[in-house]
């Protein structure tokens, strides 16, 4: 069976079409600059590529361009789309209305894009994704939706809620949902297999981390607390994010600056985080190099990180009363030995004690790195979100 997955931004249309069979990847890409242009990269298993520059005014002609390059030309790897046997998307807020992978019906669709107000980045353009693929493809062709806030659903209400006034949860839906579920869930399911365990045995914290980073408590195989909140943007420092900050410095800085809301959300979506503390950058390699040539502020950054990661760890131990295992993954989990080494450095009390050698010469792979006498394990385990996508589409769609 053939899936494609699609993962669909503001502005950008990634995806990856692969063979269920094996769940080898045949083909995979990205539109990007939709509404501003357009470019399309594709790269298919055997290395071919093509490298477009095109005129994507919204999704759909992004969407009818990815269907042109799978089918024809020298870099096609089917004939028609008739051989895809559904497509899977990524939908990042489903609210406390989806709870599971749906099937993408008009509905559905509509109710995605009703939640644009809990994540205005994310949601329409999922929903424009949607449209602008049941215009193009066949129509009996499924369509199904994986919701990153699915996995957090079992969070319990005395750790998704906040201390504002009952009322705003009933009327305005304000809790906690937490994000990048769906890689929380692959790499803790990855790591149980790895260990050769049960999830539901094991007690993990799983530390996404990249230029947008999540910490989760998963407790057999469910997460029962995460560091995003609301939306995104709560937390731990990130690449241009803020974390969690006092509310009372929130309006103080607006005051100061003269921002309205809006503008505040701006300053510390975009303006803030590894950028705004150092001045320098937004990726860690950056900061890291600059800190390693002894910038102060680089030296800042990259110790606030560090030392935030390092506080969720041992507070989710303290929630799950007890911790077998850390998970490193995303760009900067999978390929920072040194925001490893770090954060697991002096933390013999939880019983975690890493192997210097083996984490220094880690990157990307799945590998347990932490030293044999460690009680808690620590281990990078690679994400891929995409192929959990495809494993629920195929699930949904087979009734299996």
């Amino acid at each position: 069976m053939i899936i494609l997955v699609v993962n669909a931004g503001s502005s950008s249309l990634k995806y990856q079409l692969l063979n269920m069979d094996d769940e080898s990847v045949i083909a995979k890409g990205n539109c990007d600059r939709i509404g501003i242009g357009g470019h399309i990269s594709h790269k298919t298993f055997d290395g071919r590529t093509v490298e477009d520059d095109c005129e994507f005014p919204t999704h759909t002609e992004a969407f009818e361009k990815l269907v042109e390059v799978l089918t024809k030309g020298g870099a096609s790897v089917i004939k028609s789309m008739d051989e895809i046997s559904a497509v899977g998307h990524r939908v990042v807020q489903g609210a406390e209305i989806f709870s599971k992978t749906t099937i993408a019906t008009d509905e559905v669709i509509r109710q995605i894009d009703d939640l644009q107000e809990l994540a205005p980045v994310h949601n329409h353009p999922h929903a424009l994704a949607l449209w602008a693929c049941k215009k193009v493809l066949p129509a009996n062709v499924p369509q199904a939706v994986v919701f990153d806030t699915a996995f957090h659903r079992s969070i319990p209400e005395k750790a998704f809620m906040f201390g504002l006034p009952y009322e705003d949860y009933e009327k305005y839906h304000v809790r906690k949902y937490g994000f990048h579920g769906t890689s929380h869930r692959f790499v803790s399911t990855a790591l149980a297999k790895a260990m050769g365990k049960k999830p539901e045995e094991l007690k993990i914290v799983s530390c996404h981390l990249g230029n947008g980073s999540s910490i989760t408590a998963v407790n057999g195989g469910k997460s029962v607390d995460t560091s995003m909140g609301f939306t995104p943007l709560d937390g731990i420092l990130m690449g241009t994010r803020c974390g969690a900050v006092d509310p009372s410095a929130v309006t103080f800085v607006m005051e100061k600056h003269g921002f309205t809301a809006s503008e505040m959300s701006d300053y510390m979506n975009k303006k803030s985080g590894f950028i705004g503390i150092s001045g320098i950058s937004s990726d860690n390699r950056d900061i890291t190099s600059a800190a390693e040539n002894g910038d102060k502020r680089a030296e800042l950054t990259s110790s606030m990180l560090r030392y935030q990661i390092k506080k969720y760890i041992g507070s989710y131990a303290a929630v799950m009363n007890g911790l077998d295992a850390v998970i490193f993954t995303g760009g900067i989990g999978e390929n920072a030995p040194d925001v490893r080494y770090d954060v697991c450095s002096g933390m013999e009390f939880f019983g975690i004690e890493i192997d210097k050698e083996i984490n220094g010469s880690t990157r990307g792979e799945l590998r347990k790195i932490s030293a044999p006498g460690s009680r808690a394990e620590v281990w990078v385990v690679p994400t891929n979100e995409e192929l959990l996508i495809a494993r629920d589409t195929l699930e949904l769609v087979s009734g299996k």
